[in-house]
């Protein structure tokens, strides 16, 4: 892991080529993706050990993601390199952002991961403050931070303690004794049921995503929310017990709340209101899923959080290609965007499809995977699951049916041609997103 360290560090003086950074910068990411890619060794053993890092099929796709969201994030914010607004600050956020990312996913004890899973907050939080849109950007990143870390000092207690009792803090492997013991359970889950986050503790996620320009509404869809999941599942393997008799609390409020999060996305009339609570929804059923702790749900957490990264951050995207021309997130005055723009209709569907779990999407696999999972766990949640995943398909519906149909409002009935590079930003969101159920077999391997 080293290397690729190393090599972000050496993309700093990239910063002082005025004119070519830009572009330079996205190349590496890019180019980092594929060599990381190559890197895997599917035999499920810790690859690319270097001093407290290393990854195992776990770890491997979701820094693979990190890595391929953080690319697009370069490329959908072409409008801060045009404009000039302090562009090379903004790539150092992105880069410092990536190796936050890249050390928690790959850390092999949680202390480390716990300092990296809080140091992803910093550049985050600069992306809402300095490159936001509304003045209200303040109050989501206190929003943002105060949720978030209020939850995460319980978590450093119990993990300093578990240290003093079993001296050893290590992922791979433990041999200690197990958590038997509600208050630490709770301690040691909370700051993850925050982040990804969990009804009831959501507010932060809609205010965050509103406010934040393209790049922070990417990151935090794609990647961020994914380290609450992670960090579920590296911590279920040390209380087993206790997980086992209180679990059933999490996956109540997790169903019932996906169901009435589907109800307020129908009552949206701002698009990345909607798509942001489209997310508490998902990552409810995610939740539900890997509380049930078995097989079906791990994988279908692991790859729901996989599709919902890569689904959720292309209609961002197709959102601010949107606000980018018409100044408004409105629904009401992007309806009718059939007329303006009939080249993007077709994004709008495919991404508004695989929201939904529409076949041939990732999302479908891990839906089917999670549904498994709950009702296997009893069947009485199946009346749950059914509300759930058909207001899913209605507010996915009511998302492309009100934007493409109907009347134009915004007064603006010309015809607006898509960039080349808002067309390949679209397609590298979705072509993965429908390609990876072929290798189905792999993200079940991983558990």
């Amino acid at each position: 892991m080293l290397k690729f360290i190393m090599m972000f560090l050496f993309m700093i003086p990239l910063f002082f080529l005025n004119g070519v950074f830009w572009w330079m910068v996205q190349f590496m990411f890019f180019l980092m993706t594929f060599l990381f890619m190559m890197s895997i060794n599917l035999s499920g053993n810790i690859e690319g050990l270097s001093y407290m890092l290393g990854y195992d099929l776990l770890s491997y796709g979701l820094i693979l993601l990190s890595f391929w969201i953080c690319g697009l994030m370069i490329m959908a914010s072409i409008s801060i390199y045009q404009y000039n607004y302090y562009s090379n600050l903004f790539i150092f956020m992105i880069i410092f952002l990536m190796l936050m990312l890249m050390c928690a996913f790959s850390s092999t004890d949680m202390l480390s991961f716990y300092i990296f899973f809080e140091g992803s907050l910093i550049p985050t939080l600069f992306l809402i403050l300095g490159w936001g849109y509304q003045p209200e950007r303040v109050q989501a990143g206190i929003y943002l931070l105060f949720y978030t870390l209020l939850a995460s000092l319980p978590l450093l207690i119990s993990l300093l303690n578990f240290y003093k009792v079993n001296g050893t803090l290590y992922f791979y492997g433990f041999w200690g004794d197990e958590i038997n013991n509600i208050y630490v359970y709770l301690s040691m889950i909370i700051a993850f049921l925050v982040k990804m986050p969990m009804f009831m503790v959501h507010l932060w996620l809609p205010k965050a995503h509103v406010e934040a320009p393209i790049s922070g509404s990417m990151v935090l869809a794609g990647v961020l929310l994914k380290l609450g999941g992670y960090g579920l599942m590296r911590v279920f393997s040390i209380m087993v017990f206790c997980c086992l008799k209180y679990n059933f609390v999490w996956i109540g409020i997790s169903l019932i709340g996906g169901f009435l999060m589907g109800l307020v996305c129908l009552r949206q009339v701002d698009l990345k209101s909607l798509i942001a609570y489209s997310s508490v929804v998902h990552m409810g059923m995610v939740l539900g899923g890997l509380m049930t702790l078995n097989s079906w749900g791990f994988c279908g957490c692991y790859l729901m959080m996989i599709g919902h990264g890569l689904c959720s951050s292309g209609l961002f995207c197709l959102s601010n290609i949107i606000y980018e021309r018409l100044g408004s997130r409105s629904l009401i005055i992007n309806s009718g965007l059939m007329c303006l723009m009939p080249s993007m209709t077709l994004w709008w569907f495919l991404l508004s499809s695989s929201n939904m779990a529409a076949p041939p999407s990732l999302n479908l696999l891990a839906e089917i995977s999670l549904i498994n999972s709950i009702m296997s766990w009893n069947w009485l949640s199946m009346f749950l699951i059914a509300l759930m995943s058909f207001f899913g398909a209605a507010y996915s519906l009511f998302l492309f049916s009100y934007s493409q149909h109907g009347m134009n409002f915004s007064g603006s009935f010309s015809y607006m041609n898509g960039y080349f590079r808002e067309y390949l930003l679209l397609f590298l969101h979705w072509f993965p997103l429908n390609v990876l159920i072929l290798r189905g077999d792999y993200f079940f391997n991983c558990i």
